[in-house]
């Protein structure tokens, strides 16, 4: 936001114990301040491309929060808001629709009269024209088997407990155990894991140095995670890339990546306001459901035509209750995947035989990340994680402004009204 490092931010709750009252208050003060900016770069001559640019930022903003003050002071509007602000005062706010069926009704269906929408995971009609706001019987779904043959996207059952956080501490160290035994299996092959956070990520990065493989693990942080993207698909090494929100929207066709690991079950964090609202509620079949899409969207990162192949191992406990939770909007052909899930066997966990592939030490680093600020290294090549770039706040982004490309798509994806219905192939 243009103006945001100009003005103070308030705990929004603190005024009136309303957090949704207390943004409105402030995005009405925004607005004014918005539009003197605006106001005033209108009066100048001429402009320069950067003031240009900032001068649509501004009007964009404008709209956008006189869109939220207007909806929520109008007694007739159907939209109920909700608000998060964790850091409190000085800290990033977000504002979202609970139901996004009320908030696309103007924003998208008021706007044509016929749509064709596109989607892997729309798993349930019913569920999902609730969820968008569209009546079920003027909804014509059309369902068109998978052309991947079921044998190229195997399903391995390798879980080593339950990841939730009372028993992180126990299962963590035995699926870096797990991760080098498949590293040992696909000694010549890309791999991938998909860690869910960052906090997890760390702690499965230092227990794979311990454990003598890191030479051969490529990581990334906020600030370098698209370069080191880069350099992991670019590389010919069989390198294994811990990676987190990288579970939609990834194409590895063929080499790019031929296994990959679920640590955790991606379920919502029941902390977002939304999300807690909907579960007082009682909408657990849509957060399994929730849940569910994005795994099936993690499946297909590795496995991109007919003629692919790729294999994907769970490690969490609670991806196979998650099938049973979400049984019934799991469909047809990814239920093949399941009703297929077998325990692969699997080699020692020999350090030795995880590096066979790649010209490694069991002392070196990982690459691409500066764990506690010390930079890591693989096969003699140093990489360091700081950018240089400053981040800045948004009253509707609720945190930090991504620091790349990749991250600014997950970011959007996580904060768009369809988010909870929709997934991204």
């Amino acid at each position: 936001m243009p103006v945001w490092d100009d003005v103070n931010v308030p705990d929004v709750t603190a005024a009136t114990g309303d957090p949704v009252e207390g943004a409105v208050r402030f995005a009405e003060q925004l607005l004014e301040r918005c539009e003197a900016e605006k106001d005033g770069l209108l009066a100048k001559p001429e402009l320069t491309p950067e003031e240009a640019a900032r001068r649509d930022r501004l009007q964009e903003l404008i709209s956008e929060l006189a869109y939220f003050a207007e909806d929520y002071r109008d007694p007739n509007s159907p939209t109920t808001w909700v608000v998060d602000q964790p850091e409190g005062a000085g800290g990033a706010i977000s504002i979202k629709p609970l139901d996004p069926a009320k908030y696309l009704k103007h924003t998208v269906w008021d706007r044509g009269s016929k749509f064709a929408l596109l989607s892997a995971t729309i798993l349930n009609k019913e569920a999902f024209c609730r969820g968008v706001g569209l009546d079920p019987e003027n909804v014509a779904l059309v369902e068109v088997g998978h052309t991947f043959p079921v044998e190229n996207r195997p399903l391995y059952d390798t879980t080593q407990g339950k990841m939730t956080y009372e028993h992180r501490d126990e299962t963590l160290p035995k699926i870096a155990d797990l991760v080098v035994r498949l590293m040992a299996k696909h000694a010549d092959e890309k791999g991938l894991v998909h860690c869910h956070s960052y906090g997890i990520q760390e702690r499965l990065t230092e227990r794979l140095a311990e454990l003598g493989v890191a030479g051969r693990v490529r990581v990334h942080d906020r600030e370098n995670r698209d370069a080191q993207l880069e350099a992991w698909k670019a590389s010919d090494e069989p390198e294994l890339f811990l990676s987190v929100k990288m579970e939609e929207a990834l194409n590895l066709e063929g080499d790019l990546c031929r296994w990959q690991v679920l640590c955790k079950a991606p379920y919502l964090n029941t902390k977002d306001s939304r999300v807690e609202q909907r579960l007082e509620e009682g909408q657990w079949a849509w957060y399994y459901r929730a849940a569910l899409r994005t795994v099936i969207q993690a499946c297909g990162r590795v496995v991109r035509s007919p003629e692919d192949y790729g294999a994907t191992y769970l490690a969490d406990d609670s991806l196979l209750e998650l099938f049973d939770r979400a049984s019934t909007d799991i469909p047809g052909w990814f239920q093949e995947q399941v009703d297929r899930l077998s325990t692969p066997t699997l080699p020692a966990a020999d350090p030795a035989a995880a590096l066979a592939g790649v010209d490694a030490s069991p002392n070196a680093r990982s690459s691409g990340w500066s764990g506690r600020g010390a930079s890591r290294q693989s096969g003699g090549s140093t990489t360091s994680s700081s950018s240089g770039s400053s981040s800045t706040r948004s009253s509707s982004s609720g945190g930090d402004a991504p620091a790349n490309k990749t991250e600014a798509e997950a970011a959007k994806r996580e904060n768009h009204p369809l988010s909870d219905v929709w997934g991204d192939g």
